[in-house]
């Protein structure tokens, strides 16, 4: 496939899978735009050698300024758009304020729903494009004590399978990738979030938090099976060159396993495997 003058266009882009993603494509011939929250990351990916632009997933003029930006560049023109920045808010759901679950969504959730509609009209105009949606195993399967991102993920599944099947008459192609643990700063970042924004003294699960943080302190990979973003790269090649991108991409062996066993064993059989996990 010729990926010459494509342009994609990746939210998330300061570490993780999405620096990956964007410095995979560039060398695979891609016009990469890979933006970031921060200024300082937006001056770091620049100096590396990529198009990179602000862009706030929480902030509609943010989002609505670097699109405008994009399209100035591409001549109006976008051939994928890769949604993927995101972040994870640890905690029981009901030490969860309205506040903090409202904020998990309009990261991982809204901001992506808006900057997808935004980018729609273009690929309709063009009459083709693809949409590669980074979910999560958490998008299938529940673990405690991650119920918010938990939500914001089973929320994008279904607006994306919904999006996928209004689109089915039209060359724009919508895909999922569903990693499960990958080497990232996900962890760290998951982790000030739960400082910020959970009580931990004050809640019924203040020895489970307790725990917790050891571990989301722990040095080396969170849980067996751990992989380097470079395999969220191979999915995303293949959904965007491939003539007929899958719906659903797997990534790590958790997310074949839970992802399977969800199939086949009951929600109780499912409850009493999760909540060892």
């Amino acid at each position: 496939m010729n990926t010459n003058n494509k342009s994609v266009l990746i939210t998330g882009c300061s570490s993780g899978i999405g620096l990956c993603v964007a410095r995979g494509l560039k060398q695979r011939g891609y016009r990469v735009f890979a933006t970031a929250r921060r200024q300082e990351d937006v001056e770091r990916l620049n100096n590396e050698g990529l198009e990179s632009l602000r862009l706030d997933l929480d902030d509609s003029d943010s989002i609505n300024v670097a699109v405008d930006e994009v399209l100035e560049r591409t001549g109006g023109s976008l051939y994928a758009l890769f949604n993927n920045g995101a972040y994870g808010q640890a905690g029981a759901v009901e030490d969860l304020r309205r506040d903090v679950l409202r904020r998990q969504f309009e990261t991982n959730l809204f901001g992506w729903h808006e900057l997808t509609c935004r980018i729609l009209p273009i690929m309709r105009q063009q009459g083709y494009g693809r949409i590669i949606q980074n979910s999560s195993i958490l998008g299938l399967i529940a673990l405690p004590f991650r119920g918010a991102y938990n939500a914001s993920k089973y929320a994008l599944e279904g607006l994306s399978d919904t999006l996928r099947l209004e689109l089915r008459d039209t060359d724009i192609y919508v895909s999922l990738i569903e990693p499960g643990p990958i080497e990232s700063r996900f962890r760290a970042n998951s982790f000030v979030a739960y400082q910020q924004n959970i009580d931990r003294d004050s809640s019924p699960f203040r020895d489970h938090y307790l725990a917790m943080e050891q571990r989301l302190q722990k040095a080396g990979p969170a849980v067996p099976f751990t992989l380097p973003p470079e395999a969220v790269l191979k999915r995303a090649i293949h959904a965007l060159e491939s003539p007929r991108p899958r719906p659903r991409y797997y990534v790590t062996f958790p997310t074949y396993l839970f992802g399977t066993l969800k199939r086949f064993l009951s929600t109780r059989l499912m409850d009493k495997l999760l909540s060892r996990v």
